[in-house]
């Protein structure tokens, strides 16, 4: 057995370690598509957890020094800039694969991100959650922050299917991230809901959400779609109506499903939208985002729509427990009109790509929408090649 010397020798090396870690500096890639720039490093892995989160540090109960709690990926954030700091708050998921959200901060947006104590304690409904997990946050005209997120539990109407569950929209509200106010889950009448998301105004005097419904647990069936609808309220949210707002369609990034990322960023132009879509290879499921922009009186309405992926996972971003997928549900828009795009990678870590208001508007505004044959596709970039061509002829 080590002694309590050597227990202690570890622990410092470990600590250290970790600080390393945190302190290391991240540094945006030598190369982008003028879009977005990506960063070399994910700014948080699943060794970002802390050390007391995950090791029992007393030598009289674990004089191995063993981790206990282990910590399996930290992914999904959302985000918002409070105080001076970037937050999210992640999906963070346990060698038990529950999932539960922690608040982490950074000075800079791109590194330095230390969790805060403590996870969220999140209240229960009176239906405890089985699991619960990406949190979209809104800060709202209201005065409130809200945080949207999928709760699950198990399909009761199934009894003898252990992997039979069912999913909906639980809903917290805030105001630092600290203290959390538990809502009921979100009501509508389109079976399953997940990807909820609040718009940050009021619409019409009511509460405005973007929807995803869907038939089952996984697959959205005869649904799916980006939804619209309104509530009067949202201390007991209910949704009478939806309307898609941006379906999915066959042969195209988003044919077998798609569902709204964080809440939209408001514009002089129109709102901004980025979004997941899912299509099946034979490889299994495939998620990229892709951006849309609605308009400003009627942010149900697509003004915009680019065609094809606005991120793809690359190189060790395609690895992961849930391989080949990049998935968004936060953004912040700081006072210089920077944007920090905040994507998590194949269900494991968390990125981030950094951009501004003005190049994404050029780039949702005058990007070719998806012209839907292959034939429409070369046409569109033969139209670019002659124009290149030409111009460069003219020099």
């Amino acid at each position: 057995m080590p002694t309590e010397s050597e227990f202690r020798q570890r622990l410092e090396k470990l600590e250290a370690s970790y600080e390393a870690l945190i302190l290391e500096p991240n540094h945006p890639a030598k190369h982008h598509n003028g879009i977005y720039r990506r960063w070399d490093r994910p700014v948080l892995t699943a060794r970002h957890a802390p050390l007391f989160w995950r090791y029992d540090l007393d030598y009289a109960t674990n004089p191995f020094l063993m981790e206990r709690l282990g910590i399996n990926a930290t992914f999904n954030a959302g985000a918002i800039h409070l105080g001076g700091k970037y937050l999210v708050v992640v999906r963070v998921e346990g060698n038990d694969r529950k999932s539960f959200f922690a608040v982490a901060e950074s000075p800079s947006g791109v590194d330095r991100f230390r969790f805060r104590d403590y996870p969220v304690v999140m209240p229960q409904t009176g239906e405890p959650d089985t699991n619960v997990y990406d949190m979209r946050l809104t800060a709202h005209e209201d005065g409130w922050i809200y945080g949207l997120f999928c709760t699950e539990r198990k399909d009761l109407a199934q009894p003898g299917d252990e992997s039979a569950a069912t999913a909906q929209c639980g809903i917290a509200r805030t105001h630092d991230l600290a203290a959390w106010e538990r809502l009921p889950d979100l009501v509508t009448h389109s079976g399953q809901q997940r990807n909820v998301v609040l718009h940050p105004e009021f619409v019409k005097g009511k509460y405005a959400l973007y929807t995803r419904p869907q038939d089952g647990f996984i697959s959205v069936g005869s649904g799916g779609g980006i939804g619209w609808g309104l509530s009067d309220t949202m201390t007991n949210a209910c949704i009478d109506e939806e309307v898609i707002v941006d379906r999915k369609r066959y042969h195209t990034i988003k044919e077998v499903k798609n569902g709204q990322g964080p809440a939209p960023i408001k514009t002089p132009k129109g709102w901004l939208h980025l979004a997941h879509g899912v299509r099946n290879t034979a490889a299994g499921l495939r998620y990229v985002l892709y951006m849309f922009m609605t308009a400003l009186d009627e942010p149900w309405r697509v003004t915009h729509a680019p065609g094809g992926h606005f991120i793809a996972p690359e190189g060790e971003e395609r690895v992961g427990d849930v391989s080949n997928v990049v998935f968004c549900n936060g953004w912040i828009v700081n006072e210089k009109g920077e944007v920090y795009i905040y994507y998590a990678s194949s269900d494991t870590r968390l990125h981030v790509a950094t951009s501004t208001v003005e190049r994404l508007l050029d780039y949702a505004i005058n990007t070719p929408a998806d012209p839907l044959t292959s034939g429409g596709c070369v046409d569109q970039r033969v139209a670019l090649i002659r124009k290149n061509l030409a111009s460069r002829d003219r020099k």
